[in-house]
């Protein structure tokens, strides 16, 4: 209720403000009065302006404000010589009905279309998401244009390959991938890269042909994991467990223990292992035992982030190891021991019954 309060009151105080400037007053062109008038009017322009820009009037009513006072200012202008007193009745009561029509308009316009429940947010940090797919939609747009006119151009497949896979558009990323191998080389990276496009667009039915790519990209670059996890997680995935097997095996063999697909690799492996069933709990703490050994001497030697110290003691956690769990919360607060830079990992340790040793608060 508060917001309507406000509104009205403003749209009232412009709406009087400009009954006020629109009436006649005695004014001789060429004179102090006319410049005194010729101020006063922009004052009121200075106003409406500073109103819009803080959100107190709509586009609609600055424009409703704007045109009576340029009216105004046509009809001061016009005249030569002195005019006394108050202008004709009919003038001054069309000009009432007319402010408070648009009042009402733009106080009802706002009322249907309108949200007065959004927080404040300053106009530099807005954010318009329909502009910005726009943005994106007109630069996808240009690339393709240049592309149309310079087929030969490298840098432009580059650019836009990974964007039409952001997009879900992989039929033109796989044919954006194949102009790449076609005017470069065919990298692992690229295989890879046109197998998962491919693979996407194909869905449940699969594709020999990015199989083979993969497998390619794995012959080609024995340092290669992406290559090899996909190939892994596609044989796991056809039931070819055994095949599957050496490549998740190979493919772990490259990790350094802090890579984003480690722990899904590690659970994929499992899978293989286990014919194709999620492993029984035994089983998979053996796994998480055998990462969280790597993911701890790491800590130890090197230090790491607040969200690795969360990952290490959670994953204790999950084995039942209360003691090394706390041991590794102890550490991580030695490590990070603002208060403020631990949210989610003392809420994590708190809520499982650790204790906070030598925290500062």
């Amino acid at each position: 209720m508060l917001f309507w309060f406000i509104a009205i009151a403003v749209t009232a105080i412009a709406c009087a403000a400009l009954f006020y400037a629109a009436g006649s007053r005695a004014v001789n062109a060429g004179t102090p009065e006319l410049d005194d008038a010729n101020s006063h009017f922009r004052l009121v322009l200075a106003g409406i302006d500073a109103d819009l820009a803080a959100g107190k009037l709509g586009e609609a009513e600055a424009t409703a404000a704007r045109g009576e006072l340029a009216r105004e200012i046509l009809r001061l202008k016009s005249e030569t010589g002195r005019v006394a007193g108050t202008g004709p009745a009919f003038g001054r009561t069309t000009l009432l009905a007319g402010l408070g029509g648009v009042a009402v308009l733009a106080l009802g316009l706002y009322a249907l279309l309108g949200n007065p429940d959004l927080p404040s947010q300053p106009l530099a940090d807005r954010s318009d998401v329909a502009a910005q797919q726009i943005d994106i939609d007109a630069a996808i747009a240009r690339i393709e244009a240049q592309l149309t006119a310079n087929p030969d151009d490298l840098r432009g497949w580059t650019v836009i390959a990974p964007a039409y896979l952001e997009m879900g558009r992989y039929a033109d990323a796989a044919r954006a991938y194949r102009r790449m191998m076609e005017l470069g080389e065919p990298t692992p990276d690229l295989q890879t890269n046109l197998a998962e496009a491919l693979l996407l667009g194909a869905g449940d039915a699969g594709s020999d042909e990015a199989i083979a790519l993969l497998r390619a990209a794995a012959d080609a670059d024995p340092s290669h994991a992406m290559s090899r996890l996909y190939l892994a997680s596609v044989l796991t995935g056809q039931g070819h467990y055994d095949e599957a097997i050496p490549f998740w095996n190979a493919a772990l063999a490259l990790s350094t223990g802090d890579e984003p697909w480690l722990t899904a690799a590690q659970q994929g492996l499992a899978v293989a292992q286990n014919g194709g069933v999620a492993p029984a709990n035994a089983q998979e703490a053996e796994m998480i035992g055998q990462m969280v050994g790597g993911l701890a001497d790491r800590l130890a030697a090197q230090g790491g982030s607040v969200e690795e110290w969360t990952q290490l003691v959670r994953a204790y956690l999950v084995l039942g190891d209360t003691a090394r769990a706390q041991a590794a919360y102890d550490d991580a607060v030695a490590a990070w021991p603002q208060a403020f830079d631990r949210g989610e990992l003392d809420t994590l340790a708190l809520g499982a019954g650790l204790t906070l040793n030598g925290a500062t608060p």
